[in-house]
């Protein structure tokens, strides 16, 4: 077991030690310390960027307080904070909002929520949001079709994951319209803003940890907002969740293959994680009913 665990037992489950040894085993990978690059490319070598690598010891059990390499992540990627509230995740590169929203997000995980350089993201991403309700990407990876010049719904998902942590939620007209554009891409499906985020067969498989915009993913997020939690749509999508489960345990259907042999997200195995996930948005509607 790796020193950086040893202490941990109280939040980490025997099971997934070989999980977070392997994870942090990979420290180094991209050049540098933390899972970077040596020029601070912190989004780079997925699933074992620093971004990433965090977010999956967060699911994991680690927390701020129960490892040092945490901290120190938190620290390397709150150097890339710039006074206007966006991140630099890769040196004289434009700033999308995505990158911005994804860090903001495991941010929130590790409990910074509050921290006040976060508190100015939040202000800058309520600044820019589209006239559609979401968050937009502006660059052309498929060309300047009619469709890009909506939102990306997977932007979108990753902001409202952030915001799901603040004072905002429930109470900020903004996050319900960037909601309602969410819910109303259940209906339409189709590929939608410059980097073509549409709603088919590889949407529907189920996929944790939460990397990209996935069904899972998607219903998740939404079960924290009072403005989905009875809507139709929402209900329908969460239908769709629940049929793929099996004896209440969630099965992972489509995980990234470089963690095909990870206990925690074995792919066509249930994964206890993803079932406490699960659980966790009827929780969310159990609080609506009362």
């Amino acid at each position: 077991m790796s020193r950086e665990i040893e202490n941990n037992t109280t939040t980490l489950t025997a099971k997934y030690v070989s999980d977070v040894d392997t994870i942090i085993g990979k420290r180094y990978d991209n050049g540098d310390d933390l899972w970077a690059t040596p020029d601070k490319r912190i989004c780079k070598g997925a699933p074992f960027s620093t971004i990433e690598s965090v977010l999956m010891l967060t699911e994991l059990g680690l927390t701020l307080t129960s490892t040092s390499i945490m901290v120190e992540a938190a620290e390397l990627i709150f150097s890339l904070w710039r006074e206007d509230g966006r991140f630099q995740i890769a040196p004289k590169s434009a700033i999308y909002p995505c990158h911005t929203a994804n860090v903001a997000r495991v941010l929130c995980r590790l409990g910074y929520t509050h921290d006040k350089r976060l508190k100015k993201t939040f202000d800058q991403l309520l600044e820019i949001q589209h006239d559609d309700g979401g968050w937009r990407c502006n660059t052309y990876k498929f060309g300047r079709g009619p469709e890009t010049i909506y939102s990306n719904p997977g932007t979108t998902l990753a902001v409202l994951d952030a915001f799901r942590y603040t004072h905002f939620i429930d109470k900020d007209e903004r996050l319900d319209k960037a909601v309602e554009s969410l819910l109303s891409h259940w209906e339409t499906r189709k590929p939608l803003g410059p980097c073509h985020y549409g709603i088919g067969a590889l949407f529907m498989k189920v996929e944790y940890p939460f990397f990209r915009y996935n069904l899972f993913f998607y219903v998740y997020v939404l079960s924290f907002y009072e403005r989905a939690k009875t809507d139709t749509r929402f209900l329908d999508a969460l239908n769709v969740l629940k049929s793929k489960l099996i004896d209440g345990k969630i099965i992972v259907e489509n995980p990234n293959s470089k963690l095909a042999n990870f206990t925690f997200c074995r792919k066509g195995e249930p994964s206890d994680l993803a079932t406490e996930r699960f659980n966790e948005i009827l929780n969310n509607l159990k609080k609506t009913e009362k």
